[in-house]
């Protein structure tokens, strides 16, 4: 019930459209409830008198309540639909800002199939709601009221007599939602999951090919569509027990009325177009009773689906962005210094305790150390994907956190070691690191970046289309597009996750032409794989059990025959 009475208050934008949803269901009903009445009149006056002049009156009033309703029904469904896709419009816009707001172990410990499950599918299964639901509701309701006053009007025994079965319907709707919503919850739970089966299967189809796995991925698509499947299948079960059951009692209440209106007719307390316009409107009242059943029925997917579309939105971000204004023009210096600073994905594995580090305005720094002892780490929290146990890493002496999150990240710029091309053309990947950038800027950057040659090159030039992940480009050409874009960002530091690993030696030194444009005047963190790339750099830290345990350049390390002189020795053998 929460979640419809929050969808509902999607609609206070959109008052206009509403009323005008309303005012032709309105006209719809009652324009519906005019025809019982008019064949009464046809078989009680025009057929007993011959009356071929009041039949042409009636067919006329026919023939235009038929024509006005249905013209009323489609500006209902157009105005409803209108309304409908706005809503869920902004409903979709609003999950996908809060995703943009969220911290990264959100991203971390859910797959991208089930966040697209709950922005695209969720979202989608909401418009149920205003479709099926307000606007279905909205109607049968109207019916219902419009027709119990005319049937009590026209014989308030024969009224009576229909209400019967209306307890025992309410009864079995109750018990029916109970348990249906629990159905529904689980159905978009395993659609949520087929879904991020789904999309990263086919991420990795080249693995899937080069081990030769398909019929192992087949088995588990196969599994998940059947559990899937099987989800459907309860609530399927369910109203196909339901549906019948209450349609039958509430043809017990026809059963009832003809009984009952015969024996009237036959003594003469009611006309024989009286019990037919009866049962005619009988037929108008248990129409919007079994829709209020289905109603009812889609609503509770459409519920599930919109519970988890407010788990997003309700969702804090584990890092807050609670930072002071800064003016969008300064620019710092690049100084960057951690104050005895602690961390830990999980309590009881902490990667930090207590490390200070202090790297002054256009330094370059290598972060070396075996896996998993916080190189990577430390980099996160100087973007504050996560923030500091305890502690403090301040930018130009200012502590991150009294930061905008989006003054923090402008003036940093991060080259991973296999970067991230978005499925679209050089350009618009280049232009990412600066949306105003002209094409003088962008070709600039890209000549840096050793790039521009090879981009000429492509079919398409720049507005060439690089396909998804950047697949069409070679691993050193989306290594030199990813360093031209954080050139076009043009931020004071730099953080670089070995940039060189994955490449030729030809391209290396390309790579590394690009690299050193990148680094120059800037501060500069190189998370260091290869160490034979170090020499040139001006400070080497090693870390080792989450402590930093040797500091210097590659000279002075080497001379201390400590960890960086073992790993350096054991990875070239020297």
């Amino acid at each position: 019930m929460k979640s419809l009475l929050r969808v509902v208050t999607y609609l206070a934008p959109y008052r206009a459209l509403v009323c005008l949803t309303f005012f032709f269901a309105a006209l719809t009903t009652g324009l519906e409830l005019l025809p019982p009445w008019l064949i009464k009149i046809v078989i009680d006056d025009v057929l007993p008198a011959h009356n071929l002049d009041l039949l042409s009156w009636v067919l006329i009033g026919l023939t235009l309540a038929y024509a006005f309703k249905n013209l009323c029904n489609s500006l209902r469904i157009r105005f409803n639909n209108m309304l409908e896709q706005r809503v869920v419009h902004r409903l979709r816009q609003e999950v996908f800002e809060a995703l943009q707001r969220l911290s990264l172990n959100y991203y971390e410990n859910r797959s991208t199939g089930e966040i697209m499950s709950r922005v695209v599918n969720d979202t989608e299964h909401v418009q149920r709601i205003f479709i099926d639901g307000f606007e279905g509701m909205l109607t049968a309701t109207l019916t219902l009221v419009g027709i119990t006053t005319i049937l009590f009007v026209l014989n308030w025994k024969l009224a009576l007599l229909v209400l019967l079965p209306i307890p025992i319907l309410i009864f079995g709707g109750v018990l029916f939602t109970r348990r249906v919503h629990r159905y529904y919850r689980e159905i978009r739970q395993q659609a949520a999951e087929l879904n991020g089966y789904l999309q990263d299967a086919l991420s990795g189809i080249r693995e899937t090919m080069g081990f030769n796995r398909q019929p192992y991925e087949q088995s588990r698509f196969q599994r998940m569509s059947q559990q899937y499947g099987q989800a459907n299948l309860k609530a399927m079960y369910l109203w196909s027990l339901y549906s019948p059951g209450m349609i039958f009692i509430g043809s017990l209440g026809t059963v009832l009325i003809v009984w009952y209106g015969a024996s009237e007719v036959i003594a003469g307390r009611l006309t024989t177009g009286e019990l037919v316009m009866f049962l005619s409107y009988l037929v108008l009242f248990y129409t919007p009773v079994n829709q209020i059943h289905s109603v009812n029925h889609l609503l509770q997917h459409a519920l599930a689906a919109s519970e988890r579309v407010f788990d997003v939105l309700d969702t804090k971000p584990a890092v807050p962005d609670r930072g002071t204004l800064i003016p969008q023009e300064q620019r710092f210096l690049g100084k960057v210094e951690w104050k005895d600073v602690a961390f830990a994905y999980r309590p009881e594995a902490p990667v930090f305790q207590h490390l200070s580090l202090v790297v002054e305005p256009g330094e370059h720094v290598a972060l070396v150390g075996p896996s998993g002892v916080g190189k990577s780490t430390l980099m996160k929290l100087l973007f504050r994907f996560y923030d500091v146990g305890a502690g403090a890493i301040e930018m130009d002496g200012i502590d991150l956190r009294d930061l905008p999150l989006s003054t923090l990240r402008e003036h940093i710029g991060f080259v991973q070691q296999e970067p991230f091309l978005f499925n679209g053309t050089v350009r618009a990947n280049l232009a990412y690191g600066d949306l105003s950038a002209s094409h003088e800027q962008i070709e600039a950057v890209a000549r840096a970046a050793q790039a521009h040659e090879f981009i000429q090159a492509l079919p398409e030039g720049y507005d060439t289309w690089i396909g998804e992940r950047g697949v069409k480009l070679s691993v050193g050409q989306k290594q030199r597009v990813a360093i031209a874009r954080v050139l076009l960002k043009d931020p004071p530091i730099v953080v670089m996750d070995e940039a060189t690993s994955n490449i030729d030696t030809e391209t290396e030194v390309d790579i590394r032409i690009a690299m050193d444009a990148l680094m120059r005047g800037r501060t500069t963190f190189i998370i260091a794989h290869r160490l034979s790339t170090l020499q040139a750099v001006d400070r080497i830290v090693v870390f080792d059990d989450g402590a930093i345990i040797e500091e210097g350049n590659h000279t002075t390390l080497m001379a201390r025959e400590g960890l960086y002189a073992s790993l350096y020795e054991a990875q070239f053998h020297v």
